[in-house]
């Protein structure tokens, strides 16, 4: 199966970039389906890539420049790369650390697949419907490459597969199986939800930040906003925090912060959960934390969001700096891809002159190492977060 390129159109991917988009497209083979993979070929005929075949304005994902097969050996080569990159920067075998993302789409030249571990648990996820075609391979493969480390693969890909492709996806094991979902980060424990949580279960990404921010925390009155599992607010207290409040509009986000700092801390009266939203909770707050963690969803998923998106961060950082104390620090993140670290300072800025604080920049923060950015792609730095004092 082939798709051809118009004239001039193969000029990024000559220079190894991942994506072709519809609009380069000149014709293609019939009968093509959705999740085939196919050749592309230049407009004088010659072979650039091959990949996996999806409709929507990003048409083929490239799996690999050069003329070869998709097959068991390709997966086990890829992923024996992504392994043994985890292991030479002291990621993958630590033994204070079992969480970890093994498999970063197209930062490990397999776009449209994520895979973290946890513990003796992969959990994979496709974000293209040519990766959950391949997932049983890729889930043989990956047995083989981790050997004794892993022991269970949970496909978890029903809310991030196309709805149009129409999968009738469930999430479940595809090998192995267990009822433990305990894992282990630099030491602290904390619960995955394999079956209902965002993402594959807990933000991976924020390890290092969370690592950062425990050693600010000491006898600090601590706001944990948007806390999901609770993550910044057990590595506060373990770095010594007096107080620490975590805040998630979602029930089931309360219920395992609860679950994960009593894993931790049991029994520990420093902490309280509230289920509760975001705005309304800063709204009403007292000016009393000395430290303020804003870690929000995405706010915008495509372009067409981007301008209400940094209304959303300006709005959220004003509030958060006209709560915070004098000598206080913000911790605060963009997950969004399509905002910028610019888009992301200058909105920040805005909001510290609407809120009339002197700020200064301790730390610019951005994904860990195994959540690597292809040098060929850079929208693949999508994880953006400032340290701020505040006078």
């Amino acid at each position: 199966m082939k798709i051809y390129l118009k004239r001039g159109k193969e000029e990024s991917m000559k220079r190894f970039h991942p994506w072709v988009f519809s609009g380069a497209i000149q014709k293609m083979d019939k009968g093509i389906e959705e999740g085939d993979i196919v050749d592309v070929i230049c407009h004088d005929g010659s072979f650039i890539g091959r990949g996996h075949y999806q409709i929507g304005s990003i048409a083929v994902r490239i799996l690999t420049f050069d003329d070869e097969p998709i097959d068991q050996n390709f997966w086990h080569q890829r992923l024996n790369v992504a392994l043994q990159m985890r292991i030479s920067i002291g990621i993958a075998d630590n033994p204070n650390n079992n969480t970890y993302r093994l498999v970063h789409g197209e930062g490990d030249n397999l776009p449209g697949l994520v895979i973290d571990c946890y513990g003796t648990t992969a959990v994979m996820q496709a974000h293209s419907v040519g990766m959950h075609i391949c997932r049983e391979a890729i889930a043989q493969e990956l047995v083989k490459v981790m050997g004794n480390r892993i022991e269970n693969v949970y496909y978890k890909s029903e809310t991030t597969l196309p709805f149009k492709a129409d999968l009738g996806q469930e999430n479940g094991f595809i090998y192995g199986g267990t009822n433990d979902t305990v894992a282990l980060e630099n030491g602290l424990k904390f619960r995955v939800d394999y079956l209902k949580g965002q993402k594959t279960g807990f933000f991976v990404d924020q390890r290092e930040n969370r690592s950062l921010l425990e050693q600010f925390s000491r006898n600090k009155k601590v706001l944990n906003m948007f806390c999901y599992t609770g993550g910044f607010s057990f590595y506060a207290m373990r770095g010594g925090a007096s107080l620490v409040h975590s805040v998630d509009s979602s029930a089931r986000a309360i219920e395992l912060t609860t679950e994960n700092v009593e894993l931790n801390f049991p029994g520990d009266k420093r902490h309280a959960a509230f289920c509760e939203d975001a705005f309304k909770y800063l709204e009403q707050a007292g000016s009393n934390y000395d430290l303020i963690i804003l870690d929000p969803p995405a706010f915008a998923k495509h372009r067409g969001a981007l301008r209400n998106a940094l209304k959303g961060y300006t709005r959220l950082n004003v509030k958060a700096f006209e709560k915070i104390k004098p000598g206080g620090i913000l911790f605060t993140f963009s997950c969004s891809q399509v905002v910028t670290k610019d888009n992301f300072r200058n909105a920040v800025f805005t909001a510290a002159a609407q809120a009339r604080r002197k700020v200064r920049i301790l730390h610019q923060l951005h994904q860990p190492a195994d959540h690597p950015i292809n040098i060929y792609h850079p929208e693949g730095e999508y994880l953006k977060g400032l340290v701020l004092y505040v006078e």
